[in-house]
């Protein structure tokens, strides 16, 4: 792989990411904070088998909401070597050990054989379409790398979560939800054939971004999936959505035309309805009558259009509504979590970092250690 001069410069989607030149001091504590995505238009076309044959690009934009990952070396007077805490909590010795595949496969990545405690905590609920499953990957590796007491770059640290999700872990997933959770901003992201992908900030006054926020509401479905089994069923079929994909790569320029415009953002809603659609007809998996009965709902109560985010079926439903008529849809969807957020610029970053005393030594040492079990004294034989 050959890293580019600038952060947004281009290289090989499949290669693997490297750390930068010149390690500096290991920290013993580091978290990192990395934010989810929304998708405009474009999704579909970020998949490698996509824009490999045709290119791809999408306009999407990371927002307030947070995925935090806290990693530490664990002192080693403990029965466990590694404890991770998320949805599960788990003590392991080694890192074949730990269920959790990305955990346990960005730990082989980085050549991590230390005693670690790493947590999670989220601001939205996993398997929801904002890319929650990406942000975890990039904010991951990019506290590990700090934790090493490594600098990486954006473009490297983008590339090396797409590496351990499509290469290791062989995920159906695409390409834009760690380039967004990376850089961060609202992005003209593209992709070419070559594999390379380019960031293209959206060169918008500080108002216009407001306006669209101002005409953006989020609502949790409450209905959880699995982003790339939904995607998988209708990305083998390539060939035969061949003409949606190209019409929705399309909605990306004129969706750019109308932000950079002057004229009223009404029409960027109208597209959404054109983009939900197009992706309706991708696969029956798309979505369900629960969703369609939910967006009905909120096109009566005066939603100009809408997106399911991720690859469909549930999660988070981004809508375009006037300022005037949102009341009026919270009302209608009010068996519904409604989330507000605003734009982000800053991608994933390193929050907070401290030295403590390392115990890389006698870390060392409890690695060739078969100790004796810890137990309650109440279950000790008399």
């Amino acid at each position: 792989m050959r890293p580019g001069r600038q952060e947004n410069a281009r290289a090989p989607v499949e290669a693997r990411g490297k750390a930068a030149a010149g390690a500096r001091q290991g920290w013993c504590m580091v978290i990192s904070r990395t934010p989810y995505r929304i998708s405009f238009f474009g999704g579909g076309t970020d998949f490698p088998d996509w824009f490999r044959r045709h290119g791809g690009a999408v306009l999407a934009t990371s927002i307030d909401k947070y995925c935090y990952l806290t990693c530490r070396y664990l002192p080693p007077f403990f029965e466990h070597r590694l404890r991770v805490v998320y949805s599960k909590v788990e003590c392991c010795q080694s890192a074949g050990e730990v269920a959790h595949p990305v955990v346990r496969e960005a730990l082989r990545l980085l050549n991590l054989d230390r005693g670690l405690e790493i947590h999670h905590d989220g601001d939205l609920p996993a398997r929801s379409g904002m890319g929650s499953s990406s942000s975890f990957t990039v904010g991951l590796l990019h506290a590990l790398h700090a934790l090493k007491g490594e600098s990486i770059d954006r473009q490297n640290l983008a590339h090396e979560a797409i590496f351990l999700e499509q290469e290791i872990l062989s995920e159906a997933v695409g390409c834009q939800d760690q380039v967004l959770a990376t850089f961060g901003g609202l992005n003209h992201v593209v992709f070419d054939t070559s594999g390379s992908f380019a960031v293209r900030p959206v060169a918008v006054s500080r108002q216009r971004q407001d306006e669209l926020t101002s005409h953006l509401m989020l609502f949790y479905t409450g209905i959880q999936r699995t982003s790339s089994q939904i995607a998988a069923g209708y990305m083998h079929r390539i060939a035969g959505n061949c003409r949606q994909l190209e019409a929705m790569g399309e909605l990306v320029a004129e969706a750019l035309a109308i932000l950079k415009g002057t004229s009223s953002l009404r029409e960027f809603g109208k597209l959404l309805h054109e983009a939900w659609l197009l992706k309706s007809s991708l696969n029956s998996s798309v979505t369900n009558g629960t969703v369609n009965a939910i967006y009905e709902d909120a096109l009566s109560a005066g939603a100009i259009g809408g997106k399911l985010l991720g690859a469909g079926a549930g999660g988070f439903l981004l809508l375009f509504v006037n300022p005037d008529d949102q009341l009026r849809v919270r009302e209608r969807l009010s068996s519904l979590l409604h989330v507000p957020f605003g734009l982000e610029q800053e991608g994933s970053r390193i929050i907070f970092h401290d030295v403590e005393r390392d115990y890389v030594a006698e870390d060392l040492a409890r690695s060739r250690l078969r100790l004796r079990p810890f137990c309650e004294l109440s279950d000790m034989a008399a």
